[in-house]
């Protein structure tokens, strides 16, 4: 069935086409679907139909967007794809997402917002707008439009809503053509402020008093977009005084600050993290500020940084702080090195926000296994309203917070797996991520699915 005929058919029936795949039809219905709606679809297609279920607030934000995204008769591809793309850019920057997905497929173009970490469909296009479009924002990122075999990637910056919003750009080879991502550049709104980051009154004394020491190694760990560049220059931003002489390597810089002296590394022209980072070490600086520790030389060289009267501060990749201290060992650190340098391990992630204004309090509760977490949870349920999308409002953060202590340090040394470092760190009484996210139920800023989620459910033993 074509795929102006299948729009027609379920906009009869108040649906809506979200995916047109070869293997499966993603249609969206308002409660439940019709009969009438189902018993067509069973004639006019052959895939699998997908169902999923909205509130009428959502369906009635679904459809303004599928008229700002409404694409005009064939032969005015060029202007279609233009305004199409402006009302796509405004419609992201509108709905504060971070990412925009251009994906041809064989029978419709499909266009995907990431709004607060989720992946959320407009309605698809025709797929002759496919070239147009792709061929545009290769203009827009000054990238090769003849290459269609090479994935590309670049920047841009256009005016939207009167205000200058900058892209990165990345193109990807696929079975239907060339699939396209943006990622918007928002300048950061959130004050750089430790107490607003949203860590427990310990967790940030801990932090707080990490930061005020003359030297040590501060890890800040999570997966990418979980939050810790936010944390990194919060704390930077702490102990940004005149008296107080800060350096950074990063790839890139992602958050421009006075009174830093801050170096874009390029691997091109043999501007290395290590190679920047022994040059750091000449600048007399009291902190040293590390984008990311990517493979043993560069951990090496932070480490010993940290250990000869500076305070360096860097991220890594990992699911928890006591693996953290796993990986670094895998890298070809020497454990004796770790644990003389660490003082502090943070471990994020970030989880959607319930919308203040329409969440719901349900008559149930969840009970967890009690070593996961003692008391009942409260059942919150993400309406949806004007002031929010699909009753979410932004997100929130979770925080694991692991002091190097003494115990901590022997564990490290005697060679003890992350699973038995995180045992002992308990012991003395951390808050897990998983913990922290029970809190933050609690408290309605967020619900227990979503944790589930982010975290996935922790083993019971």
């Amino acid at each position: 069935m074509k795929h102006d005929k299948l729009i027609a058919l379920c906009q009869r029936h108040n649906a809506a086409l979200l995916n047109c795949a070869d293997d499966v039809l993603t249609i969206a219905v308002v409660d439940n679907p019709s009969p009438m709606l189902m018993e067509s679809l069973s004639f006019a297609v052959q895939q699998r139909v997908d169902i999923r279920c909205w509130t009428q607030d959502q369906m009635d934000k679904h459809q303004q967007m599928a008229v700002q995204t409404h694409t005009p008769a064939q032969g005015e591809e060029s202007s279609a794809a233009a305004e199409i793309l402006d009302q796509t850019l405004k419609q992201a920057l509108i709905l504060r997402a971070s990412d925009i997905h251009f994906e041809p497929g064989e029978t419709c173009y499909a266009i995907r917002l990431r709004v607060d970490g989720v992946l959320h469909p407009l309605s698809p296009l025709s797929c002759n707008l496919a070239a147009t479009l792709t061929a545009r924002l290769k203009v827009l990122g000054n990238l090769d439009i003849a290459e269609r075999r090479l994935p590309q990637d670049g920047q841009f910056s256009v005016e939207l809503s009167g205000q200058s919003i900058s892209f990165r750009i990345a193109t990807l080879p696929c079975r239907h053509g060339e699939k396209v991502v943006l990622r918007l550049l928002h300048q950061v709104s959130q004050a750089l402020d430790l107490a607003a980051l949203g860590m427990t009154d310990a967790q940030l004394a801990l932090f707080t008093a990490a930061l005020a020491q003359p030297q040590g190694l501060l890890l800040v760990t999570g997966p990418t977009g979980s939050g810790k560049t936010v944390t990194l220059y919060s704390a930077l931003q702490k102990r940004n005084r005149p008296e107080v002489n800060i350096c950074s390597v990063e790839d890139p810089i992602e958050i421009p600050l006075d009174g830093l002296n801050q170096t874009q590394i390029n691997p091109r022209a043999g501007l290395t993290f290590q190679g920047v980072l022994r040059a750091l070490l000449r600048q007399d600086p009291d902190i040293i500020m590390v984008g990311e520790i990517r493979d043993g030389e560069t951990a090496e060289i932070a480490i010993k940084a940290s250990q000869t009267g500076h305070l360096v501060l860097s991220t890594l990749h990992t699911n928890s702080t006591s693996e953290t201290l796993v990986r670094i060992q895998q890298m070809g650190v020497a454990r004796w090195m770790i644990s003389s340098a660490l003082s502090l391990v943070i471990a994020q992630r970030l989880v959607r926000k319930l919308c203040p204004h329409c969440r719901k309090l349900t008559t149930e509760n969840t009970r967890l296994p009690g070593n996961l977490w003692p008391r009942p949870l409260p059942r919150w349920r993400a309406e949806g309203c004007d002031r929010c999308y699909h009753g979410f409002y932004g997100r929130v953060a979770l925080f694991e917070v692991l002091p190097i202590t003494r115990d901590v340090r022997q564990a490290i040394t005697s060679g003890q797996s992350a699973a038995e470092i995180e045992q002992c760190a308990r012991a003395e009484g951390m808050t897990t991520l998983f913990q922290h996210g029970c809190l933050a139920v609690e408290q309605g800023l967020t619900t227990l699915e979503e944790l589930v989620r982010i975290l996935g459910l922790p083993n019971d033993d």
